[in-house]
């Protein structure tokens, strides 16, 4: 598959993922499940455990191939569920996919980028890797700090020397300032969303 047609499809599975997303999101308003705590927690007691395994899996899934921003699944995680367990299965799901990622990378190498993501984010940040000694200092920095497309950078990780021990440490301890900060933020803003329209 060439680079074009690799990027085609991805581009077309994000584009059908958010579709998908935006149709919930419509059906869930239009019915009272998001403008209502009681109905989402019904909604979500109905599918009992499946329902919070069917989200991590789907977290972790969303890191290997990016269909949504990260963010959006993090606000999904604390609506569904609360603060406590939305943390709790968000943190489980994204440290799964990110090792993943790494492991993807580690066995693809540098040619998967250009698949993935824009060469416009190649271009800001491979320059990283080149950096060796800081190369671990700068991705830890990154993955703390939620400033950085911490999916491409886990990808970029596994093209370099970085190993495996080193890589966990960073993602284990460096995400849940990064999950818990993303979980506040978008949580404050959709219930001042949800009070504006409703």
């Amino acid at each position: 598959m060439t680079v074009g047609a690799g990027k085609n499809v991805l581009r077309a599975v994000s584009l059908f993922g958010l579709a998908v997303c935006l149709t919930v999101a419509l059906w869930g308003w239009q019915s009272g499940v998001l403008t209502s705590q009681e109905r989402l927690a019904a909604c979500v007691a109905a599918w009992g455990p499946a329902g919070a395994l069917l989200f991590t899996v789907f977290q972790a899934v969303q890191v290997v191939v990016p269909i949504l921003p990260g963010g959006l699944g993090c606000l999904a995680g604390v609506l569904l569920f609360g603060p406590v367990q939305g943390f709790v299965y968000n943190y489980l799901g994204i440290c799964v996919g990110s090792l993943l990622a790494f492991a993807v990378a580690r066995n693809c190498g540098k040619p998967l980028l250009p698949l993935l993501f824009s060469e416009r984010t190649i271009q800001k940040y491979s320059h990283w890797a080149e950096e060796k000694g800081r190369f671990a200092r700068l991705f830890a920095l990154a993955i703390f700090l939620p400033v950085a497309p911490d999916d491409f950078l886990c990808y970029l990780a596994g093209t370099t020397e970085m190993t495996w021990r080193r890589f966990t440490a960073i993602i284990l301890l460096g995400k849940p300032f990064a999950i818990a900060l993303y979980s506040l933020g978008l949580t404050v803003v959709w219930r001042q969303v949800v009070t504006l329209l409703g």
